[in-house]
């Protein structure tokens, strides 16, 4: 397991909008990542409770690590999200819950990768989207 400043070699993204503070690879095109949702997160709303883009950008940062896991570079990978099909937010998860999100990566072509991307709260589907991620 990845935890810490070690996130940091894996992903580009710095505070506020580090989404991930675990990482966990399986094996080459899977990985766990974990976040506890805080205060301090720029994605939480009025009513403490998560937006759904927030969840958008953890499964996106959870694909850039499994991606960093991957290089041999001395940085992380810069990715971008070119699409978002079939995203589904079955509840937006509230201050201190521990999202676990599991990302796949399928077909590549050049710079382009699809993943998709599960996040759960306690064994319970809370997200899940599929992503085109554009990496450099």
């Amino acid at each position: 397991m990845i935890s810490g400043e070690g996130i940091k070699r894996l992903i580009p993204q710095r505070e506020p909008f580090m989404m991930i503070e675990a990482f966990e690879q399986r094996d080459d095109n899977s990985a766990v990542t974990v976040l506890t949702v805080c205060r301090g997160n720029y994605f939480i709303t009025y009513d403490g409770t998560m937006a759904e883009t927030g969840l958008i950008e953890h499964i996106a940062q959870s694909c850039s690590a499994l991606a960093g896991s991957k290089s041999s570079g001395e940085t992380a990978p810069v990715g971008m999200i070119a699409e978002v099909k079939h995203f589904t937010c079955h509840r937006r998860p509230e201050l201190g819950m521990r999202l676990e999100t599991t990302v796949t990566f399928g077909f590549s072509f050049g710079p382009m990768t699809m993943a998709h991307g599960v996040t759960t709260v306690d064994g319970e589907t809370v997200a899940e989207a599929d992503l085109k991620i554009f990496m450099q």
